[in-house]
């Protein structure tokens, strides 16, 4: 959540840090007589850059003229919106200007101080380039990192002691709010020798403000489509598009993946919607009612498939959601997967004149088609046909193959919690061997027979534990997982959603150097098809064969299973990488893994927006001459800019993360990226003929 500069400063001003007093105007609130004296500077509210050089910041030194200023910064748009809301703050005497600020860098994967002498609107244009200095976390900028800061801004030496403070207040807000970045930029030193943040800018970890429902006082609704706060009270993820097919899929890849097609068949999405796992008559109702309740929207398509979660139990939802009744728009339903065919059944046998169900993606195009004229399809660019790729013989991998032989042990972190204990016995009906579980302060319980113990440490003395599986809630799975490490486990799978970005960027350094590889965090699992599984994901999609699953998106690892298994090409395993910013094991560690692997004859990757994890992928075959072929497919090619999508990592950001870039990148290495889902099982049979 991005805070306007008002709010980041009621944040700063509760953490300690100097700020100037100030005043949120709206246009129906201008005061006659602020509570502190001119001249002042009025400030356009908005969450994007560059107000200043757009005409957002004016100084007023004559009180007559604030009536004025304001009225003209209301009708002055900034990034092509206006500004909900104004700021009022003194002006301040400046002796001088420069920039602080600690972020969370997806690139660095680390947590960064970072300072400059150049500040406010120069501060890119500065002729000095930044000190970027990483920060070792949980403990926060060491002294020396702090004072290196210091001499960087050029400060005077009057000014350290308050420069040591303002530093560890920065942090103490860094931390205390759970946010990704806390910047100020200008950093003022005044006239008379205070320091003074001018400007402010924060960022909250969703993840926190999920686990921290009071720091919701720092949110603007003003920022926020009415139709997304909706959706985020019942509990689903929603973004508004500018089409006419609602759209409601389940898992945020296939949400993605559906919307592309939609787009690129000129059937334009008029929304992002991810049901999530929990697709109750509650949900499936709230869904229902804002698509349906959408002017915009003409059509809506329901594209589902059922990993554990089940086709059956959704459609009875959406019956009872309708409530027997035809729905009030035309209704394209495609279901796959778990209890499709019992869905389909129950939708079937509903009297529902206007609910149409589709056997395939390309029926539920044509139903949709009916409905509303297709549009101009937007500008496609070509999917690259792959480049040569350099292929020589080179030493064995560092990483050794991934494997988990029938019957390995396997320990279950938070087995008496429910969710644990249904996806243990899912997980022992496909063969995989449970000996223990570990709820802190319930050992000496079982869970239909398994033993559970206080301790991975007492766990592992009393049992071989070749994996570990995480169910933990998100405040203390970070925790969990540096637990298993240091008790020596060497595969730890995290299932757990929702866990702060910074606690993650704390413990992945240890659990490296314990050796130790991590699945996740927001992983569906691992499955070795015909041997083993752990983790949530459903075993009727696999089949073995020789071909590897990589990916940051459940449902798409299930439904891509799903297609290669029904054109007969199985699966060596399966490994859900992580749908998080920070993950324990990227796309080139399992790309490393499978290279002197001789169940794997070649490698699909799922990706999707968002980080840089695709382009590393590319950039790691190519300098290590990776042997085998290589398919791909990218989701969110017409997600727009800034929107979460989501996944925590599921974000096209400004610096990056695009999904043309990441096909470029992936082609420039030999690698063959699909256009769609209904491309990967040919792609895969051609690469896996030419590598015989």
């Amino acid at each position: 959540m991005l805070l306007d500069e008002h709010r980041a400063k009621l944040l700063f001003a509760e953490a300690g840090l100097p700020v100037p007093p100030g005043l949120r105007l709206t246009a129906d609130d201008i005061p006659a007589n602020p509570p502190f004296p001119a001249p002042w500077y009025l400030k356009s509210l908005v969450l994007t850059g560059g107000r200043g050089k757009a005409g957002g910041i004016v100084r007023v030194d004559d009180p007559k003229g604030l009536e004025s200023a304001a009225k003209k910064l209301f009708i002055t748009p900034i990034g092509g919106a206006l500004p909900p809301a104004l700021r009022l703050e003194p002006a301040a005497e400046i002796a001088a200007e420069c920039y602080l600020s600690l972020a969370v860098s997806r690139d660095r994967e680390a947590l960064v101080l970072t300072a400059s002498p150049a500040g406010g609107m120069d501060v890119e244009a500065g002729s000095a380039p930044p000190l970027v200095q990483a920060v070792s976390l949980p403990a926060g900028p060491a002294p020396c990192q702090v004072r290196a800061a210091f001499f960087r801004l050029g400060l005077p030496a009057s000014a350290w002691p308050a420069f040591q403070d303002l530093a560890a207040k920065l942090f103490a807000s860094f931390r205390d709010y759970g946010l990704l970045l806390a910047e100020i930029n200008p950093l003022a030193l005044t006239a008379d020798g205070r320091l003074l943040a001018l400007d402010a800018k924060a960022e909250m970890d969703g993840n926190v403000l999920d686990l921290k429902p009071e720091l919701a006082r720092f949110r603007d609704a003003s920022f926020e489509p009415p139709e997304e706060a909706q959706a985020r009270s019942e509990g689903f993820s929603y973004v508004r598009l500018p089409g006419r097919v609602g759209l409601i899929a389940n898992g945020a890849g296939l949400a993605m993946a559906s919307m592309d097609l939609l787009n690129f068949s000129g059937l334009t999405a008029a929304n992002f919607l991810d049901l999530g796992g929990a697709a109750d008559q509650a949900r499936v109702r709230a869904a229902f009612a804002l698509l349906f309740g959408d002017p915009q929207v003409r059509v809506v398509f329901v594209n589902l498939f059922g990993g554990i979660l089940s086709c059956e139990r959704v459609a009875l939802a959406m019956r009872e959601a309708l409530g027997n009744a035809p729905p009030p728009k035309p209704l394209v339903v495609r279901l796959a997967g778990n209890g499709a065919a019992a869905g389909r059944e129950v939708l079937e046998k509903s009297p529902l004149p206007g609910l149409h169900l589709a056997p395939d993606m390309l029926a539920a195009l044509t139903f949709l088609a009916g409905f509303v004229p297709r549009d101009p399809a937007p500008p496609q660019a070509a999917t690259p046909a792959p480049a040569p790729r350099p292929c020589a013989a080179a030493a064995p991998s560092s990483t050794p193959p991934f494997d988990l032989p029938a019957g390995a042990p396997v320990l279950v972190q938070g087995l008496t919690g429910r969710v644990a204990g249904f996806h243990a016995r899912l997980m022992r009906a496909y063969g995989t061997n449970i000996v223990a579980g570990v709820t802190p302060f319930k050992g000496g319980q079982t869970v239909d027979g398994v033993p559970v113990y206080d301790s991975v440490a007492e766990a592992a003395r009393r049992h071989d534990i070749a994996a570990s599986i995480i169910f933990v809630p998100a405040p203390a799975a970070a925790d969990a997982v540096l637990e298993a490490a240091e008790a020596g486990v060497k595969c730890i799978i995290a299932i757990t959603e929702g866990i702060p970005q910074a606690d993650m960027l704390a413990v992945l350094p240890r659990v490296r150097a314990a050796g130790a590889t991590l699945v996740g965090p927001n992983t569906p699992g691992v499955i070795i098809p015909g041997v083993a599984k752990i983790g949530i994901m459903p075993a009727e999609p696999f089949t073995p064969g020789p071909v590897a699953i990589f990916s940051r998106s459940g449902t798409l690892t299930y439904e891509a299973a799903a297609r290669l298994s029904a054109a007969g090409i199985g699966q060596a395993y399966a490994v859900g990488i992580g749908g998080d910013p920070f993950v324990g094991s990227p796309f080139s560690h399992w790309l490393a893994a499978t290279r002197d692997d001789p169940r794997v004859a070649a490698v699909l990757v799922l990706g999707e927006i968002g980080g840089r994890a695709e382009e590393n992928l590319a950039r790691f075959a190519l300098e290590t001459a990776y042997p085998k072929p290589i398919a791909a497919f990218i989701a969110g090619r017409t997600a727009p800019p800034g929107k979460r999508l989501g996944h925590a990592g599921a974000i096209l950001e400004e610096s990056g993360g695009g999904a043309e870039g990441k096909i470029e990148r992936l082609a420039a290495a030999g690698i063959a990226v699909c256009p769609d889902l209904a491309a990967i099982p040919e792609a895969l049979a051609r690469l896996l003929a030419g590598a015989a």
